[in-house]
Order: structure tokens, then sequence, then C-alpha cells
């Protein structure tokens, strides 16, 4: 070491006891209170952007939930959350519960792509980074469940009958995975399930004297509902995954078939099964039980795989199940298949709802032969002749998506009142423009007309399609007025005279106004 080496040595010394000594009172204080403690409602840390990244940091496992305070749904998951998070105060105090009001919260809203709400997220560790999902979850009981399986062993291990007994008559439903031994890889997938299903208890065993008893031989996973054996899986040649295991299991949370009504809807739609089979009839007409007969027939050979669902014809509350798969009063009894994912529908294409017909329907749509269902009203011989054109699914894509005129375009339904409001100033809209040759007024009934091609809103709601080689669909989100339109309109029309004298010199077009709203994916009702 060289000589002038030593002499620093001292001198950093030094010089970090002077920076020591040199923190005065109020930066002491400020310490203090930048370290204040995160404030806490019913045990539940009130978070927001400014402390979270705190809050992961001090906490090992964080469980956060994101609403929005208007909503009922969030505030019912929001008691059930407080309810969880003091009876594991004392318990697990290393499991800890928060919540953020994300009605304002827009980045981090982005940050960890919430697009519903209430939505659960689970942190460990303190990494930001892809937390964990918590789906389904709605009871205190289960939140609790769900976290304990997180943080510790998701399942019972089983060394005899007696216990294996215990669990499964403890609960109305339970789950029991008997392996020949426990280091493989369907024990790996069934333990993963285990977390991701809260509702029901778990249990697994590799004792040869628990699989004589139940005559299990091979590899199997089976669901036991009231005391007895509902469904076996065979857990070999590593054919299924978690995800279909949690569906399968999951089904059983339900009925074989389900009746759609507000205490169900959450339930059906927290089962990762996105095909649903829908049967609309009246529950009190003279051939109901036989339908219902044939309904539930079918649905036994499709468990995990097609959801069967009814609805009520009756049942006023069902009205926007109606409308939405455009089922009217004279198509009844009717049955639909609808995909969760892709919003597509499909109607059985026979009359008669028998055993057959409907297994048929679904294995053609599992099979991807059935035909997509969209239904349209006729084209009006007169469409054409008044000011504002009536557009209909028969025709919309060919009159909308063209090259020479925009159209723009009112989505109403015929019963909405703030829709028979609107339609007397679209009118006037399309008189002032009746003359115009390269812009169209429309207006489409989308209670009559399925149209796959736009990313629906509510009613009534507006959509402008401008001419050109490339299609676009723009919406518009200004005031309902026939001065506010027209701007609009005319808005439009100069940007687009001054991107063709960009696009003729070389240059790019300029980006549309604040009111227009390009549409990069369909929005679900």
């Amino acid at each position: 070491m060289k000589t002038h080496q030593f002499f620093l040595l001292p001198l950093l010394f030094l010089t970090g006891f002077l920076a020591a000594d040199s923190i005065g009172p109020d930066e002491k204080r400020l310490k203090k209170t930048k370290l204040a403690k995160i404030k806490k409602e019913n045990n539940v840390l009130l978070l927001k952007k400014s402390n979270l990244d705190r809050a992961l940091k001090e906490t090992k496992y964080l469980l956060v939930e994101f609403y929005v305070s208007l909503s009922q749904a969030s505030q019912n998951l929001s008691e059930e959350f407080a309810k969880a998070a003091g009876q594991l105060k004392k318990e697990a105090p290393r499991i800890q519960f928060g919540k953020i009001d994300a009605t304002h919260q827009h980045d981090l809203r982005k940050e960890f792509n919430i697009r519903e709400f209430p939505t659960v997220k689970f942190f460990v560790d303190g990494r930001r980074e892809d937390p964990i999902d918590c789906k389904g979850v709605r009871q205190a009981s289960a939140f609790i469940t769900w976290v304990k399986r997180r943080t510790g062993p998701s399942t019972v291990l089983i060394n005899s009958t007696a216990q294996a007994e215990a669990i499964i008559n403890a609960d109305d439903l339970a789950v029991i995975g008997f392996f020949k031994e426990l280091h493989n890889d369907s024990v790996e997938v069934f333990c993963e399930t285990a977390r991701d299903v809260p509702e029901m208890p778990f249990g697994m065993t590799a004792s040869k004297d628990v699989r004589a008893d139940y005559g299990i031989q091979k590899n199997t996973l089976v669901v036991f509902k009231k005391g007895k054996p509902v469904h076996n899986e065979v857990l070999e040649g590593g054919r299924q995954n978690k995800l279909d295991l949690t569906r399968i299991i999951k089904t059983f949370t339900l009925d074989l078939v389900t009746e759609y009504n507000l205490q169900t809807s959450v339930k059906i739609f927290d089962v990762p099964v996105e095909n649903h089979i829908l049967l609309f009839t009246p529950t009190n007409s003279e051939a109901f039980s036989a339908i219902y007969e044939n309904y539930t027939a079918a649905a036994a050979e499709f468990r995990g795989k097609i959801m069967f669902v009814l609805v009520d014809t009756n049942e006023s509350r069902n009205g926007r199940v109606f409308e939405y798969f455009r089922v009217r009063e004279v198509d009844v009894p009717a049955v639909r298949i609808l995909n969760l994912t892709s919003n597509a529908k499909y109607k059985m294409p026979a009359d008669e709802v028998t055993v057959e017909n409907l297994k048929e329907f679904c294995q053609s749509y599992l099979n991807g032969k059935a035909k997509l269902h969209l239904p349209s009203e006729e084209i009006p011989e007169d469409w054409d002749k008044m000011p504002v054109k009536v557009l209909v699914g028969k025709n919309f894509n060919k009159i909308v998506f063209n090259k020479t005129m925009t159209v723009f375009v009112l989505f109403y339904a015929p019963w909405s009142s703030d829709c028979k409001k609107l339609l007397p100033v679209w009118d006037k809209l399309g008189e002032k423009y009746e003359g115009h040759k390269d812009i169209m007024i429309a207006k489409i009934d989308v209670t009559a007309n399925d149209i796959l091609t736009v990313g629906l809103d509510r009613y009534p709601f507006f959509r402008l399609f401008p001419a050109g080689q490339d299609y676009q669909e723009v919406a518009y989100a200004g005031d309902h007025t026939l001065e506010a339109f027209s701007e609009f309109l005319e808005e439009k029309g100069k940007r687009k005279a001054q991107a063709g004298e960009k696009d003729h010199s070389g240059g790019t077009r300029e980006d549309l106004s604040q009111k227009e709203t390009a549409i990069t994916e369909k929005e679900e009702l």
C-alpha cells in the first residue's frame, strides 16, 4: 500500500464522524415524520401512490384491494376484506392487508393493469413486479384460506383413512389427491391448484392403505360433495395443468345447471369456464320440467368445458340478459352459447330442446364448427330516402367502411328515454348535411342488430367512420347538441384536408382532435 493511502484513511473516518454530528434536530424530526406509520382503517392499510412502495418494503406479504368508492361491489368486498384482516392480525402478523381507492390513481391502475373493480393482488417480499392475482375470492374466510395457502402449506397431508374422512365430511366440498408418491409433477400441479381454490379443503396422501380403502390405483384427484365422490380426474402423463384442474373443481361450487339471478351472477363469472350455454325459458310453463330434465342430462357430459345456465324469461330483472342476446318472447325456449373471451354468440340451430340437440350443438361448438349468430333486421326499402340513413346488420359494413364517404353513426335503443330525446337532434343534423356528398349521417338500432366490428358502449353512443383506404373507427365524446355535432364534423373535415395536403407533400397525417378517441379494443357491455 502506498504512503498517501495511510493518510487518506483517517481523513475518511473523520469526515464520516463530522457528517454524523452535523445532522441537526430539525432534520432528525423530519426523519421521524417520514417514518410515521401508514394509516389504517379497520386493520387495513390506506395506500396510495406515495406510500405503496414503502408499504411493500416494510411488509413480507401484502394483499391489496384496488377499489372505487362508489361501487357497491367494492363496498361489499371491502367489508369482507376488513374482517379477514382483523382475524389475521394476531394469528399471522407477517400478512398485511391494504386497500387503494383507484378512482384517481391512474398511474397505479395502468402499472398493475387494473381493468375492473374490485381487483385484489398479492405482493410477496416487497416485489412490485408481477403480483399474484387473487381472483374469485369474496368472503373473509376464503381470503384467509387463500392467503394462508400462499404463505404456507396449501394442502393437508393425510396419513390415515380416518383423517381423510374427517376432511371429506368437514364441509360440503372437499378435494383429495391420491398419489403413489409425493414427489412428482402431478403433486406440484395439485398443490398449485389448491392455492387458487380457497373455497374448499384440500388434502393429499401417498398411503397405500388409504388408496386401497378408496379403491384408487393411479394418481387421481377426487372431488367429494357432501361426503360422496362426484368426480375423479386421473393425474398422469402431464395432461392437466393448474387451469384445467381449477376449472373442473370450481364448477362444483355451482349446481350442474345454475339459474341466473343477482345472487348467482358473481359466482357464475368467478368460475374460469369461458364457454357458457344459456337456456331462456319461463320456469312456470307446462313444458318446463321436460326441458329442464333434458338440459340437465346434457350438462353432465360437458362439465368443466361449458357452463350450463338457466335464464327465467318471466323474471323482469333479467331484461338486460334478454337484450344482450337479442332474445324475444316469441323465441323462447331459446338456447345460446356465449364465449366470454371473444363475446361471440352462437344459436342452437334446432328448435326443440332435446338431449340429442343440445349435445350436438355443444360438441359442434367445441369442435369449431358451430356458426356464429349475427342477427340483423332486414334492410328497409327506404333506408337511404331520409336525411338520416337507416343501417342494419346486413348493410352496416358495406356502408360505413368505404373509401369515398365519411359516415357518422348514432347507435341507439328505441326504448331508451335518452335516445328518444336525442333522435330529433340527430334528424336535424341529417338535414344539415343532406347536401354533402362526402358525409352521411346514419343511425342503427343496437338492440336488433349485432355488429362485431364495432366496440360497443352504453347507448346512445356515436362512432365516426372516416373515408379513406385504411378503415378507422373514431368515438365521439362531446355534447349531444346540434352545434357540438356540427363542430365535430367540421373540425374533422379540416383535419382531413390538412392531412391530405401533408400526405401529398410526403408528410404524415396529424392526430385526431381531442374529441376523437381511436378505438383500440372492444369494450365489454
